[in-house]
């Protein structure tokens, strides 16, 4: 299966790894990461509910922050963490030893207007997709 049949490619939001590099990472490579990943510069780790089975979940991925918003680049697609958050509208990411609670979650599309993205999400987004959310201060989150 090519990258342009997964069902990870979706309008807009690209799936730029070819499947079997997708499955390397998600069978071995993650679980060797995990354990590294809140000491490496801008790995974190999101935290999130299955929209179905509400079974918790946590994923690493590469964050990029300015001020208040969270930018994380789309290289493989609208992936199951992705919609599980859009559907939940609430997420945790760990970066470091710090948690943010995000809010507000949303997708620039590629190529779509990078204004308000952190610098690294701005470079990146013309070819592929942003997930983008808001940094919560609500004490009650």
């Amino acid at each position: 299966m090519r990258a342009s049949e997964h069902p990870n490619n979706a309008p807009g939001i690209p799936m730029l790894f070819p499947p079997w590099l997708e499955n390397l990472q998600v069978k071995y490579f993650n679980k060797l990461v995990k354990p590294l990943s809140r000491v490496m510069p801008g790995m974190a780790t999101i935290t999130h509910r299955g929209r179905r089975s509400g079974k918790p979940y946590e994923t690493i991925v590469t964050a990029y922050r300015s001020g208040d918003t969270v930018a994380i680049a789309l290289a493989h697609g609208k992936t199951d963490w992705v919609k599980n958050v859009l559907v939940a509208g609430e997420a945790d990411l760990r970066v470091g030893r710090r948690t943010l609670h995000l809010v507000n979650p949303r997708i620039v599309p590629a190529g779509g207007d990078p204004t308000g993205l952190p610098r690294m999400a701005r470079l990146q987004v013309g070819r592929v997709a942003v997930f983008v959310a808001d940094v919560s201060h609500d004490a009650a989150a």
